[in-house]
């Protein structure tokens, strides 16, 4: 028997039906949809249903004596003849057997199946990338158990089976053809009907041999036992691509095409992909890139996510995703500075001097800067991770701002640490990424990694008509797993090292450092973003390996580990970027 698929909620007023209707004799093979009110009597109904096929019907067969088209509707055998039996009250029998009969025709009405609402393919398919199906929206579909099948065929008429999956990797004899996906939704034992979608452009010869392929030769294995993998990454939000401003002034150096979210995507999700890390932190993360792109990708690849949109309206922000077999949240936070810091007590101090000068205080609450935070349970060792993700201000003269931004933050991780750490039992450590905007020489790094930064810090002299001092100090012992490398940003106006992985110093010892790419690499087309760069900025990978918790005789958590980069991996990179990353020497005090 055909099916016919209705899908309805219970506290809707409405009802959507969809059937593939097939009757040769009147050349007729057409799908049709009705959305109509659960209120609506089935005779109602019925007559709906019969008079749109019956206006398709004599429309193919141009017969005027052609019979209407007749119409009904029955539960377990018997026909629904009351004319004031209501839609809501037959289809809510989800237990009893439901048909729509059409001129002969019977449709099994299946209720609330597996649907696929929307499926699409990118506007852009580069050869050695992954594609993957684009604005994929369903409801009652469980992704993970539902079946992708991909084909290829140069003209749209012949197709060739070339992978399952939900991802399919491309190659280089897909170049000039054309995609199909085709996706069989499920859930549980049930199953709806397949979507399809083909796509409008033929797979492109991809840029070639990308710079971030040699790093994943450092990253092969994955993780396990006490050492997980971290990846920090702006990847640069389409928002601030997609202008002439961006193409002509700020890079025009990269190609038009390269600029693109479309192509650009296609790299960086490669890059993380081939990563294998346990945790990841993005920023400048596209509202519509998580929702389309990252999220349902990094789902069928086993992590789960997070996404922190920034303050006001500004529609990218952070996501931070980690490996659903490695670790389970436990709680999540998001901080906007400009909400917290004239009216949370946490930093009263800080906000007292801020405060006083009027020009430096509209200015700090008119960003929107957010902390992320997830505190994750590893799933092997009896640990809690503190995961903080950051993107500070970016303007020239605010050093002195990011340096107040970066205290605010700091302070709120020793806030959740101190009330999350007696509530577990468990020791907790943090790891806090991000584009801090802020070089090795500037407070935030200082403070950090020393614990304190005095009131009359140059920082705090780099726009003077918003000059304040400020005295700060924090107790977490943090180090910079990736060091302080030459560059994590390069673009033709500026260089520099950007983004870090700071952890506590005691609680982990790194024992990778994945090397950057080398200055020519990053030179190569003039600078980023370019053809085979993604971003402006470049991801910083690291493996960290918890370091052993013993008991004291009076039974205080003692660490047992160094605290220090392994010496063999600091060596690597050190040959590798030509003593672009430095061993941190902890000054401590």
């Amino acid at each position: 028997m055909n099916r016919a698929y209705l899908r309805h909620l219970t506290d809707d007023e409405k009802f959507e039906l969809t059937f593939q209707y097939v009757d040769p004799t009147v050349r007729v093979d057409r799908q049709f949809n009705f959305c109509r009110r659960a209120s609506e009597t089935v005779s109602s109904f019925s007559q709906r249903v019969a008079a749109n096929i019956d206006k398709v019907v004599k429309k193919k067969s141009k017969n005027p004596n052609q019979a209407p088209v007749e119409v009904s509707v029955s539960v377990n055998g018997n026909l629904v003849g009351d004319e004031n039996v209501l839609c809501r009250d037959i289809f809510a029998l989800s237990s009893d057997k439901v048909t729509l009969n059409v001129c002969g025709h019977q449709f099994e009405v299946v209720i609330n199946s597996p649907w696929v609402n929307c499926v699409t393919l990118p506007g852009s398919i580069l050869a050695g990338f992954p594609v993957y199906p684009l604005k994929f929206e369903t409801v009652y579909t469980d992704r993970q158990l539902s079946e992708f099948t991909w084909y290829k065929s140069p003209n749209k008429n012949q197709w060739i089976h070339v992978g399952d999956g939900f991802v399919y990797d491309t190659c280089n004899s897909d170049v000039g053809a054309f995609l199909k996906v085709s996706c069989l939704p499920k859930s549980g034992d049930l199953e709806g009907p397949r979507a399809e979608a083909v796509s409008s452009v033929q797979v492109q010869a991809g840029p070639g041999f990308c710079p971030f392929e040699t790093r994943h030769h450092f990253t092969k294995d994955k993780c396990q036992g006490d050492t997980f993998r971290v990846v920090s990454y702006n990847i640069l939000a389409d928002l601030y691509c997609d202008s002439d401003f961006t193409r002509e002034v700020l890079h025009p150096y990269c190609p038009p095409y390269a600029l693109a979210i479309d192509y650009r995507k296609q790299l960086f999700i490669k890059e993380i992909k081939g990563f294998n890390a346990d945790i990841i932190c993005l920023q400048e993360v596209d509202r519509k890139i998580y929702n389309y792109d990252l999220q349902p990708l990094f789902e069928q690849l086993d992590y789960d996510s997070d996404f922190c949109i920034k303050g006001g309206l500004v529609a990218e922000g952070l996501a931070c995703f980690y490996n659903k077999n490695r670790f389970k949240r436990l709680e999540t936070f998001r901080l906007v500075l400009s909400d917290e810091l004239n009216s949370n007590q946490l930093f009263s101090d800080i906000w007292e001097i801020v405060e006083t000068n009027q020009e430096l205080s509209a200015r700090i609450l008119n960003r929107s800067t957010v902390l992320q935070v997830n505190i994750l349970e590893s799933l092997d060792r009896n640990e809690v991770l503190v995961v903080g993700n950051t993107h500070l201000y970016f303007h020239p003269d605010a050093d002195h701002i990011r340096l107040l931004q970066g205290a605010a933050i700091i302070r709120y991780l020793e806030h959740i640490m101190d009330r999350f750490r007696n509530e577990f039992g468990k020791r907790l450590s943090l790891v806090l990424c991000g584009d801090f905007n802020s070089v090795p020489e500037c407070g935030i790094y200082q403070l950090y990694t020393t614990g304190s930064v005095p009131e009359d810090h140059v920082d705090f002299q780099s726009n003077l008509q918003q000059a304040v001092r400020v005295p700060l100090q924090q107790s977490l012992r943090l180090k910079s797993a990736c060091g302080t490398p030459k560059y994590t940003n390069f673009t033709a106006g500026f260089a520099d090292c950007l983004d870090y992985i700071y952890c506590e110093a005691a609680n982990f010892d790194v024992v990778q450092v994945v090397p950057l790419p080398s200055h020519e690499e990053l030179s190569q087309h003039t600078a980023l973003p370019s053809v085979v760069f993604p971003s402006d900025h470049v991801s910083l990978v690291s493996d960290l390996k918890w370091t052993h918790v013993v008991q004291s005789p009076v039974g205080k958590v003692v660490n047992r580990g160094d605290g220090h980069h392994d010496h063999a991996d600091a060596q690597a990179v050190d040959q590798k970027q030509e003593g672009d990353v430095k061993d941190e020497q902890e000054t401590w005090n």
